[in-house]
């Protein structure tokens, strides 16, 4: 199995649960458990509902601690960090998002900074950056979510399934220019030589609708408006354990998976709470927290939920990532020719 770390997942609409305003309060802390005390702000792209619980669990543990969370896609969680950059005037002290890519731009742009925590003993090193600047949390697989109501699943075994006239008008996907994992599966995809910019061009020719992030797929999913999506295993999962009429497939071509890092921002005036939330996310309670959430977690000893699988069951799509480092932008901006901006 290649290097994980090197994969990417992610998601949803633009929503900030905490405002953050132009200056954060910098608390004194004090290391013990039952006294640590202070506040530190996270960006990320995870899901509002699945941030809020990763919180509300950390707070179990460590009330005194205020979490002010900022959430959207990728990108644009992204575009406001290197913005705040610019300013001088940073807010975030923890990033969790979707790829490693991503994280080891910002390591080059000297964003991040090095923390290895004592959880790492617990965790294959395949997830964790080899200098320690961001560690995956969980992985993400994106396949394909039919809604069996409207389409045969069973006809559906990979992603040229989505070209095919039969289902016309009646599939999406989200849009690499709002979700960084969308982006990151597009570079790998148009690498591959059974997948390509042929893919894309057959599913334009199929009318495909381009939604924002994963949750608009999975809406469209939901509500019968489209039969076929392209969407991560744990919203089909969740959807199908729910009683949805939905099935998700795992790609013949190989699995698009991310490992949604998290890591230090440089500098942070709230380092040592900051750093005690990445211990959290990374430790056992977290990875629990992790898997009963629906994610496929990274720590040694935690149990895959049930209807995903594990790990060592996925069979990854191979790929060049330095040719990905190198086309990511290029490819994003041919997908904005060919499709438009989206929703």
């Amino acid at each position: 199995m290649f290097k994980l770390n090197k994969l990417v997942s992610l998601f949803g609409s633009t929503i900030a649960l905490t405002a953050l305003g132009s200056n954060l309060l910098m608390n004194p802390v004090v290391a013990g458990a039952e006294d640590l005390a202070g506040e530190f702000t996270l960006y990320t792209s995870q899901p509002e509902e699945d941030v809020a619980k990763l919180v509300e669990a950390f707070n179990a543990e460590y009330p005194d601690v205020k979490v002010n969370v900022f959430r959207s896609g990728t990108e644009e969680v992204i575009s406001k960090l290197q913005a705040e950059k610019e300013t001088d005037n940073v807010l975030a002290d923890v990033l969790l998002v979707s790829d490693s890519f991503t994280f080891d731009n910002l390591v080059e742009q000297d964003l991040l900074q090095a923390y290895e925590s004592p959880e790492l003993a617990e965790i294959d090193s395949t997830y964790v950056d080899d200098e320690h600047y961001y560690t995956g949390t969980k992985i993400i697989v994106t396949g394909i979510a039919v809604n069996t109501d409207m389409a045969d699943a069973e006809s559906i075994k990979g992603f040229s399934s989505l070209t095919d006239e039969s289902l016309k008008s009646q599939v999406m996907i989200p849009s690499p220019l709002y979700s960084g994992a969308a982006s990151l599966n597009l570079s790998i995809q148009v690498q591959q030589d059974n997948i390509g910019w042929a893919f894309y061009e057959g599913l334009k020719a199929n009318e495909v609708f381009v939604g924002k992030g994963n949750g608009t797929v999975r809406d469209a999913l939901l509500n019968g408006e489209k039969a076929v999506g392209l969407l991560v295993d744990y919203m089909a999962n969740r959807a199908k354990d729910d009683g949805a009429p939905i099935e998700f497939i795992y790609p013949k071509e190989g699995a698009l998976y991310v490992t949604e890092p998290i890591g230090l921002i440089k500098d942070t005036p709230n380092q040592a709470v900051a750093e005690k939330f990445i211990d959290f996310v990374l430790s056992e309670a977290g990875q629990k927290v992790a898997s009963e959430m629906g994610y496929t977690p990274v720590r040694n000893g935690v149990e895959a939920p049930e209807g995903l699988k594990g790990a060592d069951e996925i069979s990854p799509i191979e790929f060049d990532a330095a040719k990905v480092i190198e086309t990511r932008d290029a490819d994003k901006e041919q997908f904005a020719e060919m499709f438009g901006a989206g929703e």
